[in-house]
Protein backbone atom coordinates (compact mmCIF):
# COMPACT_ATOMS: atom_id res chain seq x y z
CA UNK A 1 0.00 0.00 0.00
CA UNK A 2 1.36 3.61 -0.99
CA UNK A 3 1.88 5.99 1.67
CA UNK A 4 -0.31 8.79 2.16
CA UNK A 5 0.11 12.27 2.24
CA UNK A 6 -0.42 14.28 4.94
CA UNK A 7 -1.13 17.77 4.44
CA UNK A 8 0.01 20.45 6.28
CA UNK A 9 -1.55 24.17 6.82
CA UNK A 10 0.66 25.99 9.11
CA UNK A 11 4.71 26.68 8.19
CA UNK A 12 6.06 26.03 11.53
CA UNK A 13 8.45 23.48 10.71
CA UNK A 14 9.20 23.93 7.33
CA UNK A 15 12.71 22.91 5.56
CA UNK A 16 12.96 25.98 3.10
CA UNK A 17 16.34 24.76 1.93
CA UNK A 18 14.50 21.21 1.23
CA UNK A 19 11.54 22.85 -0.70
CA UNK A 20 14.15 24.52 -2.55
CA UNK A 21 16.46 21.59 -3.23
CA UNK A 22 12.92 19.70 -4.43
CA UNK A 23 11.51 22.43 -6.69
CA UNK A 24 15.05 23.47 -8.71
CA UNK A 25 15.05 19.21 -9.07
CA UNK A 26 11.80 18.84 -10.11
CA UNK A 27 11.72 21.59 -12.56
CA UNK A 28 9.76 24.12 -10.83
CA UNK A 29 12.41 26.65 -9.36
CA UNK A 30 11.27 30.16 -10.49
CA UNK A 31 14.53 31.40 -8.60
CA UNK A 32 13.56 32.37 -5.28
CA UNK A 33 16.10 31.55 -2.67
CA UNK A 34 15.06 29.76 0.40
CA UNK A 35 14.38 33.00 2.38
CA UNK A 36 12.31 34.34 -0.13
CA UNK A 37 10.37 31.16 -0.91
CA UNK A 38 9.93 31.31 3.27
CA UNK A 39 8.89 35.33 2.62
CA UNK A 40 6.10 33.94 0.13
CA UNK A 41 4.58 31.45 1.91
CA UNK A 42 4.29 33.65 4.92
CA UNK A 43 2.53 36.87 3.13
CA UNK A 44 0.29 34.27 1.87
CA UNK A 45 -3.36 34.31 3.27
CA UNK A 46 -3.15 30.59 3.26
CA UNK A 47 -0.59 27.34 2.63
CA UNK A 48 -0.44 24.00 2.54
CA UNK A 49 2.40 21.41 1.98
CA UNK A 50 1.76 17.96 0.85
CA UNK A 51 4.71 15.58 2.39
CA UNK A 52 4.86 11.81 2.13
CA UNK A 53 7.36 9.73 4.23
CA UNK A 54 8.77 13.31 5.90
CA UNK A 55 9.48 14.38 1.94
CA UNK A 56 7.77 17.66 0.45
CA UNK A 57 5.86 16.46 -2.35
CA UNK A 58 3.37 19.04 -2.56
CA UNK A 59 2.88 22.86 -2.70
CA UNK A 60 0.12 25.59 -2.72
CA UNK A 61 -0.80 28.69 -1.49
CA UNK A 62 -3.45 31.71 -1.85
CA UNK A 63 -3.39 35.18 -2.11
CA UNK A 64 -6.44 36.93 -0.66
CA UNK A 65 -7.78 40.29 0.27
CA UNK A 66 -10.28 37.82 2.84
CA UNK A 67 -13.16 39.45 1.25
CA UNK A 68 -13.67 39.50 -2.85
CA UNK A 69 -10.51 38.60 -4.51
CA UNK A 70 -7.92 35.48 -4.03
CA UNK A 71 -5.16 34.50 -6.62
CA UNK A 72 -4.10 30.93 -5.93
CA UNK A 73 0.08 30.83 -6.71
CA UNK A 74 2.58 27.82 -6.42
CA UNK A 75 0.61 24.63 -7.02
CA UNK A 76 3.57 22.11 -7.34
CA UNK A 77 3.47 18.23 -6.87
CA UNK A 78 6.50 16.50 -7.27
CA UNK A 79 6.80 14.46 -10.68
CA UNK A 80 6.20 10.91 -9.64
CA UNK A 81 3.84 11.56 -7.17
CA UNK A 82 0.98 13.10 -10.31
CA UNK A 83 -2.36 12.25 -10.40
CA UNK A 84 -2.99 10.64 -6.66
CA UNK A 85 -4.65 13.09 -6.22
CA UNK A 86 -2.61 15.48 -3.75
CA UNK A 87 -3.00 18.85 -6.18
CA UNK A 88 -6.88 17.92 -5.51
CA UNK A 89 -6.36 17.68 -1.93
CA UNK A 90 -4.60 20.86 -1.69
CA UNK A 91 -6.94 22.78 -3.90
CA UNK A 92 -9.84 21.68 -2.27
CA UNK A 93 -8.44 22.97 1.37
CA UNK A 94 -6.98 26.20 0.04
CA UNK A 95 -10.88 26.67 -1.69
CA UNK A 96 -12.69 25.95 1.29
CA UNK A 97 -11.09 29.09 2.61
CA UNK A 98 -12.74 31.56 0.10
CA UNK A 99 -16.03 31.22 0.59
CA UNK A 100 -17.61 34.71 -1.38
CA UNK A 101 -14.37 35.13 -3.26
CA UNK A 102 -13.41 35.33 -6.72
CA UNK A 103 -11.03 32.99 -7.14
CA UNK A 104 -7.82 33.43 -9.79
CA UNK A 105 -4.73 31.50 -10.84
CA UNK A 106 -2.16 31.75 -14.21
CA UNK A 107 -1.48 28.09 -15.68
CA UNK A 108 0.04 27.12 -19.23
CA UNK A 109 -0.46 23.68 -18.59
CA UNK A 110 -2.74 21.24 -16.40
CA UNK A 111 -5.58 23.30 -17.64
CA UNK A 112 -7.87 20.33 -17.35
CA UNK A 113 -7.30 19.52 -13.92
CA UNK A 114 -8.34 23.07 -12.76
CA UNK A 115 -11.83 22.55 -14.98
CA UNK A 116 -12.81 19.78 -12.92
CA UNK A 117 -12.51 21.87 -10.50
CA UNK A 118 -14.71 24.42 -11.23
CA UNK A 119 -12.66 27.07 -12.96
CA UNK A 120 -13.49 28.32 -15.91
CA UNK A 121 -10.91 30.24 -18.93
CA UNK A 122 -10.63 34.18 -18.61
CA UNK A 123 -8.97 35.07 -21.76
CA UNK A 124 -7.91 38.03 -20.62
CA UNK A 125 -4.64 38.93 -18.30
CA UNK A 126 -2.07 41.46 -18.28
CA UNK A 127 1.45 41.51 -15.91
CA UNK A 128 4.14 43.40 -15.40
CA UNK A 129 7.32 42.84 -13.31
CA UNK A 130 8.33 46.32 -10.99
CA UNK A 131 12.16 46.82 -11.27
CA UNK A 132 14.54 43.40 -11.54
CA UNK A 133 12.72 40.26 -10.65
CA UNK A 134 13.19 38.96 -7.36
CA UNK A 135 15.35 41.80 -6.66
CA UNK A 136 16.40 42.56 -2.99
CA UNK A 137 13.15 42.64 -0.91
CA UNK A 138 15.28 42.69 2.39
CA UNK A 139 14.56 46.32 3.79
CA UNK A 140 10.70 45.45 3.66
Amino acid sequence: MAAQAIYVTDLQHIDWQEMKSTLAADAFDNGRTPEQLQASFENSYATVIAYINAQIVGTARVLSDGVCNAYIVDVWTLTQYRRRGIATAMMQLLLAKLEGQHVYLFTDDAIEFYEKLGFEAQPTGLGTVVGQWLGNNSDR
